[in-house]
């Protein structure tokens, strides 16, 4: 008898709604992100009067979507914001307003189809306050989560307003994903061929995880937090052997971490979206099967083209690769 086929969710995809110039002019009239459609097909993401991104119809039509979810046998997907609109430059009275309509539309973009649909919040991280309060909001009108980015500024994730944020939906139940952006030299050293999102990307997703561990603040963190880091957690399972080596043999990096750094994988996921077999299953071995889901980054092309793919053909078990493909999330945002 044939095997039924594992059902699939895809915890890492994105959306942008069809803003107009004049909506994104009540942000910022000449930085601030909108869609230019020319076609029912084809639109570029604009930040002002600038291309920022050329994209398709899959980033705000949900019925193209799930003609395309359908053609590669995801069964749920879960969207968010697409980083640039997340507004935290801005002053608390523009960019809440901001996030709260684009919370807004996620939700109708969701209606199109709410079981296969789901999205995550955006939240202005510029006002923690404001932060935890439409956190909460959105999980009130449908949200299962929070995306955030993985720094504010020159805060990383182990910044005491960050650590409030994060304790805030530990104790309310709300899942974080959390997407690196804004990177580190982009504007000076990788300025061809995409290299901030081959380089600095990975790098910026490892200063997030590293920043909670060796901070300390994992240990002060609450154990119900749920927080998964995208891309495949960017570096750090490759280079987590470097940094326990580190822990060893320097006092500096055990002042704030008082057990081992590779103790502390339990205390977090990543999704899988580090499109090489061998990656994939180093990062099994390192994080636990229990700890990594399906991910892809649609619809951008630098995503997983045929989502669920990679799991498909890396050497898992049966019961690992069920995880990988949908348990692990129904677990971690209670689907």
């Amino acid at each position: 008898m044939k095997q039924a086929a594992s059902s699939v969710i895809d915890i890492h995809s994105h959306f942008f709604p069809l803003i107009t110039r004049a909506e994104a002019a009540s942000l910022d009239p000449e930085r601030a992100p909108w869609l230019q459609v020319g076609d029912n097909e084809h639109g570029m993401i604009m930040t002002g009067n600038k291309p920022f991104r050329p994209v398709y119809s899959a980033l705000w039509d949900p019925a193209r979507r799930i003609a395309e979810m359908d053609e590669t046998g995801v069964d749920q997907q879960i969207m968010c914001a697409t980083p640039v609109m997340f507004g935290y430059n801005y002053p608390i009275s523009l960019a809440l307003p901001w996030a709260q309509r684009m919370n807004d539309y996620a939700i109708e973009l969701c209606a199109h189809d709410p079981q296969r649909l789901k999205t995550l919040a955006q939240v202005p991280l510029q006002n923690i306050e404001a932060a935890c309060l439409e956190a909460s909001r959105a999980k009130s009108i449908g949200h299962i989560g929070v995306q955030i980015g993985n720094h504010f500024g020159n805060k990383d994730m182990d910044d005491a307003d960050m650590l409030t944020f994060l304790t805030h939906c530990a104790n309310e139940g709300i899942p974080l994903l959390v997407h690196p952006w804004d990177m580190m030299g982009g504007d000076q050293r990788m300025k061809k061929w995409m290299l901030p999102w081959l380089v600095a990307m990975p790098a910026e997703t490892q200063l997030g995880i590293l920043s909670l561990i060796l901070s300390g603040a994992f240990e002060r963190l609450p154990r119900s937090l749920k927080i998964c880091f995208a891309h495949g957690g960017g570096s750090f399972a490759f280079l987590l052997g470097r940094v326990d080596n580190a822990w060893r043999e320097r006092d500096i990096i055990r002042e704030d971490c008082p057990n081992l750094p590779s103790s502390y994988v339990d205390r977090f996921y990543v999704d899988s979206a580090v499109f090489d077999t061998r990656a994939l299953e180093l990062l099994v071995d390192v994080m636990g099967e229990e700890r990594v889901m399906l991910g892809s980054d649609y619809p951008y092309p630098l995503g997983e083209q045929q989502v669920g793919k990679l799991i498909r053909e890396s050497r898992f078990s049966s019961q690992a690769r069920e995880g990988l493909l949908n348990g692990n999330a129904r677990r971690f945002f209670g689907i």
